[in-house]
C-alpha cells in the first residue's frame, strides 16, 4: 500500500542550516539506495510543508527547472545559507542606530534578502511548484494565518483565477518576514490583490500538525479499509518526517524576568513562543500517530543539537555559518540510523520515483 508522505520544516532563521544538511544526508541516502544519482528530496514526497527558514528551503526544494526536474539539490538549497547568509543579515551602521536592535523598527534591511531570493527563485510561480505544498504566513490586517499552497494556486489558475497565484521569490520573502528582523512583506498576486504578511512562526512554528489537516482535505485515501466516510485520507495513510532548527535553550532566570516590562519581553517571548509552539505540535502529532499504532514506524521528529554554534535565528557571522554546518553534519550522523530507515520505506512506498 502506498502512503501520503510529507515532509515538515520548522521555522528558525539561519539555523536553516542544520534540517538542510540533514537533508542533504537525507537525498544522499535516497541517491544511493535507489541508485539514481538524479534523485531528488521531492521526488519521494507527496507534499512539503514549511515556516520561515522551513518555507524557503520547501521552496527551493519544489522549484522547477526548465525541464521540469526540481532546480535545486538539497546541498544548493543549503548553500543559499552558507553563501548568502551573512550577506542577508547584515545591517549599515544607521540601521543599527535606527532601529535599536530591532526595537523601534526592524533590525536588517529586506532589500538583500529580496535580492538573494530573486536571483535563485526567479519569476517561478508558487502554482508552477513540482509538489502540492503548504508554507505559513500571516496576514496582519485581515488577522488571520494565511497559508500559501501550490496545489491550491494551480486549481485556481486552471480556472482562470489568478488570485492565488503568487511569485515564488514573494511566498519565500512572505513566511521568513520575522517580526523585529525584517519589515512585513506586502506580497501582491497574479491578479494583483495585495496581502500585508509575516512569519507564520508567529503560530505554526512546526508546520507538521498543519501539514497532516491539509493533506486529510486533500488527498484521497489509499486504504481499501478506509473509515472516514468520505474517502479522504486519514492519518494511517501518512507517513511524515517532521524536522526541527536546533535549539540551544538559555534559560531566563526569575530574578531578572520578574522586573521586564514589555520592551524588554520583546526578544524572550518570541523566542519562548516559537519554542513552545514546535515541542506542543511534535508532542501532539506523536500522540496523534501513537493512537493508529504507527508513532514509532511512520512519524519521523529528527531534532538536530546545537553544540558549537551561537542559538540566534540571525547569527551569521562566518564563525557562526560554519559552526551551524558543523553542528547540521554532525546531527545527519547521530540520526544517521534515522535516516536510513526513512530513505528505505520512502524508495519501498514510492512506486512512482523517478528512474
Amino acid at each position: 500500500m502506498s502512503h501520503i508522505k510529507i515532509l515538515s520544516i520548522d521555522g528558525g532563521g539561519i539555523r536553516g542550516i542544520l534540517p538542510g544538511q540533514i537533508l542533504v544526508s537525507l537525498e544522499t541516502k535516497l541517491q544511493q539506495k535507489s541508485g539514481n544519482a538524479n534523485a531528488r528530496i521531492a521526488d519521494y514526497f507527496d507534499m512539503l510543508a514549511g515556516t520561515s527558514t522551513g518555507g524557503i528551503l520547501t521552496c527551493m526544494m519544489l522549484c522547477p527547472d526548465k525541464d521540469g526536474r526540481p532546480k535545486f539539490s538539497a546541498q544548493q538549497a543549503v548553500d543559499l545559507y552558507l553563501k548568502k547568509g551573512t550577506d542577508i543579515f547584515s545591517a549599515s551602521i544607521m540601521q543599527k542606530i535606527k532601529s535599536a536592535g530591532g526595537l523601534n523598527d526592524e533590525k536588517y534591511s529586506a532589500e538583500a534578502l529580496e535580492k538573494n531570493l530573486k536571483d535563485y527563485l526567479g519569476d517561478i510561480r508558487l502554482s508552477e511548484l513540482l509538489k502540492p505544498c503548504l508554507i505559513t504566513s500571516y496576514d496582519i490586517t485581515g488577522r488571520q494565518s494565511f497559508f500559501l499552497r501550490s496545489h491550491i494556486a494551480k486549481k485556481r489558475k486552471a480556472a482562470n483565477d489568478l488570485s492565488y497565484d503568487f511569485y515564488l521569490r514573494e511566498v519565500a520573502r512572505a513566511t521568513a518576514a520575522a517580526p523585529t528582523y525584517f519589515e512585513p512583506a506586502l506580497v501582491k498576486s497574479m491578479a494583483g490583490i495585495t496581502y500585508p504578511l509575516i512569519d507564520g512562526g508567529v503560530f505554526a512554528n512546526n508546520p507538521s500538525l498543519c501539514a497532516y489537516a491539509e493533506a486529510r482535505q486533500f488527498f484521497e485515501s489509499y486504504s481499501s479499509n478506509n473509515i472516514s466516510g468520505n474517502k479522504k485520507a486519514t492519518l494511517a495513510d501518512m507517513f511524515m518526517v517532521s524536522i526541527g532548527t536546533g535549539s540551544k535553550e538559555e534559560p531566563y532566570k526569575y530574578d531578572d524576568a520578574k522586573n521586564w516590562g514589555a520592551l524588554k519581553w520583546v526578544k524572550p517571548i518570541l523566542d519562548i513562543m516559537m519554542g513552545g509552539v514546535a515541542e506542543t505540535v511534535d508532542y501532539q502529532v506523536e500522540q496523534m500517530f501513537d493512537a493508529v499504532g504507527k508513532k514509532s514506524t511512520h512519524y519521523h521528529r529528527i531534532k538536530p543539537e546545537i553544540k558549537r554554534a551561537v542559538s540566534a535565528m540571525d547569527d551569521a557571522s562566518a564563525k557562526n555559518l560554519d559552526n551551524l554546518r558543523q553542528d547540521g553534519i554532525e546531527s545527519a550522523i547521530a540520526s544517521d540510523a534515522q535516516l536510513d530507515k526513512i530513505a528505505d520505506f520512502l524508495i519501498a512506498d514510492n512506486k512512482h520515483a523517478i528512474a
